[in-house]
C-alpha cells in the first residue's frame, strides 16, 4: 500500500469509527448542550476541556502512524504492513481506544454530562473485548516475536511514565 492511499483509507476510517463512535453519538446524548459543572465543581469542566483536546490530538497522531510508517489503516480490512510502535504507541499499546475514550470523556466532564459518561464507560466493554479476542491474537499471529516483546513492555491501557526505548523502527 502506497502512502497516499493509506492516508486516504485512514481519513475515511478516521471519519468512520471515532468520528461516529466519539463524536456524533455524543451528540445525539447531548446535543452538546453545557450544563452545570459535574458536582458544581468548575475543575471537571477543564479536566474535560484538556481530555477533549489531548484525544483527538491523540487521534490525529494515531491514524497518521498507521498511514505513515505502518503503510496501512486502523480498519482490520486494511492492517499495517508493519507493527506501528513510534510516538504514543511508545507509551501505551491502544492510544487510538485511549484517545477516542478520552475525547468521549472530556466531552461529558466538559459538558456536565452524566449520560456522555456512563456512555463512555460501555464503550470501553466492547473495545477491551474486541482488543483481547480479535485484535491481540491477529497481531500476535502477523508480527510474532515482535508483538510480543511490544507487549512485554508496553501496557495495553494505562500508558507508561516513560517511552519504550525498543524497537525504534516503525
Amino acid at each position: 500500500m502506497t502512502k497516499a492511499s493509506a492516508a486516504l483509507g485512514s481519513a475515511i476510517f478516521f471519519i468512520v469509527a471515532p468520528g461516529f463512535v466519539a463524536g456524533l453519538v455524543p451528540y445525539w446524548i447531548s446535543r452538546w448542550h453545557v450544563n452545570p459543572p459535574l458536582l458544581r465543581v468548575p475543575l471537571f469542566r477543564a479536566a474535560g476541556a484538556v481530555l477533549l483536546a489531548a484525544g483527538i490530538l491523540g487521534l490525529l497522531d494515531s491514524f497518521a502512524r498507521f498511514a505513515i510508517t505502518g503503510l496501512g489503516t486502523p480498519a482490520p480490512v486494511l492492517p499495517t504492513e508493519s507493527l506501528v510502535t513510534s510516538g504514543l504507541y511508545r507509551y501505551v499499546r491502544n492510544p487510538m481506544y485511549v484517545a477516542a475514550l478520552c475525547v468521549i470523556f472530556g466531552q461529558g466532564l466538559l459538558l456536565g454530562n452524566i449520560k456522555v459518561l456512563g456512555y463512555g464507560a460501555l464503550v470501553w466493554l466492547p473495545t477491551h473485548l474486541f482488543v483481547r479476542l480479535y485484535e491481540e491474537p491477529t497481531l500476535k499471529v502477523h508480527f510474532r516475536a515482535q508483538y510480543d516483546l511490544f507487549c512485554a513492555e508496553v501496557p495495553r491501557w494505562i500508558p507508561r511514565f516513560t517511552p519504550w526505548k525498543g524497537d525504534r523502527g516503525s
